[in-house]
């Protein structure tokens, strides 16, 4: 689908039903036609619309209003729209990785579906704009059963670990480095060193804090305008962007970031974006 997430039309929810069409029409050229209407077809949401059902749930809920009113105009078995928990959006790319590099099953020679041997399957990480995932087999059984997946696929078992991890997908990330800079300015002058040097752009205080992932400072006046002015500064843009991160995981044995649970990774791992 062409263009920004179904979140983004929050104020014009007719758009996002609109958005979805030339997927759809390209759909029902390839899909047989005597075959449209057995067709299963669902929507899952992700972050961008996790973080709009917090901050308004009855805009999120029109916009499901509307991309459900969007494909129930095609001949197909439309089986609702919803939002995803973060462990399913993994886990789902991490089938959508593996079934096309055919590690879960393969046509063979012998033109039959086989299950590939001794076949590495691959852990799959996904930066997304409001999220980034990690999914892959561990080693040993998963502690957190948030963070544990099961599938069985093909005839063969699958045990997962999957998180989710919200507001670090590129522009909510984004969005928190400069949040953080601001903060530690005292001023409405803002260097940012990820920026190129001499780059500038205005903001205001209210579009820099309208997401959940940053708290505004009770101090800031929402009206106010910052003026944002790269330095292009590879060394600090790097110590920024870590000040985001806790990497320290305390007592409680493995962790990714931020304290969550992770076993140790293994494998080979496919990334997206």
């Amino acid at each position: 689908v062409a263009g920004p997430g179904i979140s983004s039309y929050a104020d014009d929810p007719a758009r996002a039903g609109a958005s979805l069409k030339p997927c759809l029409d390209r759909a029902m050229k390839i899909v047989p036609a005597e075959e449209q209407r057995e067709t299963p077809t669902y929507l899952g949401a992700t972050a961008g619309m996790r973080l709009l059902r917090e901050q308004n749930s009855t805009k999120a809920e029109q916009i499901f209003a509307e991309v459900s009113k969007a494909i129930g105009e095609y001949p197909v078995d439309f089986r609702g729209a919803r939002i995803l928990t973060g462990s399913e959006e993994g886990s789902f790319g991490w089938i959508t990785v593996n079934y096309l590099l055919e590690t879960l099953v393969k046509f063979s020679f012998a033109e039959k579906w086989e299950h590939p041997q001794d076949t590495e399957v691959l852990g799959a990480l996904d930066l997304g704009g409001a999220s980034t995932q990690i999914t892959f087999q561990p080693g040993a059984p998963v502690e957190d059963r948030n963070t544990s997946v099961f599938f069985r696929l093909y005839g063969t078992n699958y045990s997962l670990y999957s998180h989710s991890y919200l507001c670090y997908g590129q522009s909510q990330a984004l969005k928190m480095l400069l949040a953080a800079l601001h903060q530690a300015s005292s001023s409405a002058q803002i260097s940012h060193p990820c920026y190129p040097r001499g780059y500038q752009e205005n903001i205001t205080v209210a579009q820099l804090y309208d997401s959940p992932c940053v708290r505004a400072p009770s101090s800031a006046s929402p009206g106010l305008v910052l003026t944002v002015t790269g330095t292009g500064d590879p060394g600090a843009c790097g110590t920024a962007v870590q000040g985001l991160f806790n990497f320290s995981c305390g007592a409680q044995g493995p962790c990714g970031f931020n304290g969550v649970h992770q076993p140790p990774v293994r494998g080979q791992f496919l990334v997206s974006s």
